[in-house]
């Protein structure tokens, strides 16, 4: 089983978001230590509880900082550019960090009206989501109308793969163009049908020789229970909120949330957002994440974790990775 980490850098109260961008690239060197496979960034725009809109950018820092760990976005928001220009930029970042560098690719548009707007971007356009990943292929295996620079050496026999995140159509988007996926959401809730179907559908390429899942959710493991509650509670808290007010907040800590005080409605939120993750202790996640692997068919594990504590988090992280190792040795046996 692989595991992998996708951060996105969470802003939290009282500290200024280039905190939460450096905690991002020590979290990654973090990761590396540990033995994580992947360490990928977010792309979100004018989200008070976001620091992270230019995952390029990001990477180039991260990929400065480690030397080992595949590094990629998670994702570039495809609707939002260029085709041209994403190649670019990770031509870019292939060339500097060779080997290493993944293009996940989503097509959220921005959340609000005015971020829409900002990105000259509206829900009234078509959607070119299928087109724009076929032309972006083409620059990156150098195929396109255009070269993109810096051009790969022939000799290195590299290019960045190219993954999906995948909501409803983008599994049908993604069997066709012969592509992995990352789901999370409404499709692991779901009885895997729509996975059956993106394996059923999946058209073979030479990179891609076989349909490959990647299941997104937050996993936190800590001591006890009780604890991992705790540690899950601030980014469900926020998620409840943006449902209420429609804005994305930060991380509020622990301790200043007044769960019982909140509306019934709000409660109902909060306890709906954490259980769509998987906390507790090693023992309890174990079993979880074997169920979630026996049911989805993942070939990996993306974990999406945030917590108001960083300290929790990074032993979160190394708890999960030693979870992965003593499963891996039990198969094996």
């Amino acid at each position: 089983m692989l595991l992998s980490i996708l951060d996105r850098s969470r802003t939290r109260i009282g500290l200024p978001d280039a905190a939460a961008l450096t905690a991002t690239i020590e979290r990654a060197a973090h990761a590396e230590m540990l033995g994580y496979h992947r360490f990928w960034v977010a792309e979100h725009h004018g989200v008070p509880g976001i620091a992270s809109g230019a995952p390029p950018v990001l990477l180039a820092a991260i990929g400065a900082r480690t030397s080992r760990i595949r590094i990629g976005s998670g994702g570039v928001m495809l609707p939002n550019h260029q085709p041209f220009v994403v190649a670019e930029q990770f031509a870019m970042l292939e060339a500097l960090y060779r080997g290493r560098v993944d293009v996940g690719l989503g097509r959220s548009l921005g959340f609000t009206e005015p971020v829409r707007k900002a990105l000259r971007s509206g829900r009234e356009e078509p959607d070119a989501f299928a087109e724009d990943i076929d032309e972006l292929r083409s620059y990156l295996t150098g195929t396109g109308p255009v070269t993109v620079r810096p051009a790969v050496p022939p000799e290195w026999r590299t290019q960045p793969p190219m993954f999906v995140l995948a909501t409803g159509q983008g599994l049908a988007i993604a069997a066709k163009a012969g592509l992995p996926v990352v789901v999370g959401g409404p499709i692991l809730q779901g009885d895997g049908a729509a996975l059956e179907q993106y394996r059923r559908d999946f058209r073979s390429t030479g990179q891609n020789p076989h349909p490959t899942v990647i299941v997104s959710l937050d996993i936190t493991v800590a001591r006890t229970e009780e604890r991992a509650r705790e540690l899950v509670l601030p980014e469900a808290w926020a998620m409840a909120q943006s449902r209420q007010t429609g804005e994305f907040p930060p991380l509020t800590s622990p301790r200043d949330i007044d769960l019982d005080a909140a509306p019934a409605r709000m409660r109902e939120r909060v306890e709906k957002s954490i259980a769509t993750g998987l906390h507790g202790t090693p023992d309890q996640v174990a079993d979880r994440v074997v169920e979630l692997i026996q049911r989805t068919g993942a070939d990996e594990i993306l974990a999406s974790t945030s917590t108001y504590d960083r300290d929790a988090l990074f032993e979160s992280d190394a708890a999960l990775i030693d979870l992965s190792m003593a499963l891996r040795a039990t198969v094996e046996k």
